[in-house]
């Protein structure tokens, strides 16, 4: 497939949404709501739960899976309250030493002026700061759209993983085409010139696995749940401030 078809793919109806990923990878998942100062955010959704039998807070955003649900959650766009969720349910899973799972799906983060008004960019930039200095292991899957600031108030994580037909920008190509060539007929242009698909991402380092979807089959998520686990496994023996210091390191070389 073509960048193009890559990114038509990473937005196909059907595809799994962050609930999905959770009741297939997570066990005994409770959510938690509210960021504690202004209200429950459906696009961003975040709890604990465990995977193989270990601790571990999960949090994910949310498209929906029909016309009802996505409407309820925003089509995944965030509000300002939904990275501050986030950032509430990060600093409680580094206070009982949780790994943190991020699971991005988001065309970007909400543009609307209420989320103006209430500090959109200081939401997604404090996100992105304590996401960098967490005490505590991170990981990032692109699990679809990985769009903009919306995107990456989610994946300043240890590592970031990538599905296979996912995608992970700076913008959308569509807004690409129109600031670049004022032209929207160009998308299949931005799209490539973006370099935006999982080889693209992986070639240029600013991910870390690709990970083949299988057709999201049951053995696309054991296989997933066990990498996972085995990557939690691995950074729970690493020092705190080397933690820090290795997820400083690996953005200050973008």
């Amino acid at each position: 497939m073509n960048a193009y078809e890559i990114v038509m793919k990473s937005r196909e109806k059907g595809r799994p949404t962050a609930m999905q990923y959770i009741e297939k990878i997570v066990e005994g998942f409770i959510e938690l709501h509210g960021d504690r100062r202004f209200a429950d955010d459906a696009a961003v959704i975040g709890g604990v739960g465990f995977i193989e039998g270990k601790p571990v807070t999960v949090i994910g955003i949310e498209k929906g899976t029909d016309t009802k649900a996505k409407i309820e959650h925003n089509f995944g766009c965030a509000h300002p309250e939904g990275y501050r969720k986030a950032m509430r349910l990060m600093k409680e899973a580094e206070k009982f030493h949780r790994p943190v799972l991020c699971l991005v799906d988001t065309s970007g983060a909400y543009c609307g002026i209420g989320a103006e008004e209430r500090g959109q960019s200081e939401a997604i930039a404090n996100s992105i700061m304590e996401m960098i200095r967490l005490r505590t292991p991170t990981l990032s899957i692109i699990i679809g759209e990985g769009g903009s600031g919306g995107a990456l108030g989610l994946s300043a994580a240890d590592e970031v993983w990538i599905t296979e037909t996912a995608t992970y920008s700076v913008i959308s190509p569509e807004g690409c085409a129109s600031i670049l060539w004022k032209d929207s007929g160009k998308v299949a242009q931005a799209c490539e010139s973006l370099k935006l698909t999982a080889n693209d991402l992986l070639a240029l380092r600013a991910v870390e696995k690709v990970l083949p979807e299988l057709q999201f089959s049951d053995e696309f998520f054991v296989g997933l749940k066990a990498e996972i686990a085995q990557f939690f496994a691995q950074k729970r023996g690493v020092a705190p401030d080397r933690l820090i210091e290795e997820r400083y390191e690996r953005f200050r070389k973008f």
